[in-house]
Order: structure tokens, then sequence, then C-alpha cells
């Protein structure tokens, strides 16, 4: 089983008590947040409501640092600049939901007419 999250404007999937490393969340270390899930695969079940994902918040840290060199020719123009993007590891605790809109055999369905 898994669930596609949004975090952030971008999407991830995770399954149960997985590990991701996301963009910055606001909150303390420990804490449990709800993040908006886009579907949830179990087999060949998908779940296409909308509902939610409760995770916790592992550790507030700061992504791998990237240079910037800006060069301007013929003038001795150089700058060097450096960026360390927030980040937020998190773990995936349980996958909550408010409808149904399952659909049974998807999966299968699209395998069977890809060929």
């Amino acid at each position: 089983m898994f669930a596609v999250i949004e975090v952030g404007g971008k999407q991830y999937r995770a399954g149960k008590n997985e590990e991701l490393v996301v963009d910055r969340l606001p909150g303390e270390v420990g804490d449990s947040v709800e993040l908006p899930v886009k579907l949830v695969a179990d087999g060949n079940d998908l779940d296409l409501s909308t509902g939610a994902a409760r995770v916790e918040i592992l550790e507030q840290l700061k992504g791998q640092k990237i240079y910037v060199y800006k060069y301007k020719p013929k003038k001795n123009h150089r700058k060097k600049t450096g960026h360390r993007q927030a980040q937020t590891r998190i773990k995936l605790l349980e996958v909550l939901g408010n409808g149904s809109q399952k659909r049974r055999g998807l999966i299968e369905e699209r395998t069977r007419f890809s060929k």
C-alpha cells in the first residue's frame, strides 16, 4: 500500500512508516501534521478520494549547499554565492480517508489494454 501526498506544491509517493525529506514544514520535532492525499493504492485498488495523511516531524534540517557563480567577461566581475534549502524529515504514520471512490481493477484494465 502506498499513498501520494502533496507537500509544498510537490507530490511524493510514500508507504506506511516510510521516511521522506520534503520542503520545510512549520512545526517542532515530534509534532504530528496532516497533509493532503491525492491517491491511495492498495494492490489493484485505487482510492481517488481526497483525504489526509498524518505524518510526524522527525528533524528540521538544511539541504546540501549549492554554489552560484556570476561572471561578466572583460569587466573583472566575479561573484560567488551559496544557498542551502530548508528541509524537514517526516515519517508517514497513517492515511486518513474522507470518502470512497474506489476504482477496482483499474490497474489490471490499463495493463490489459496497453499491449
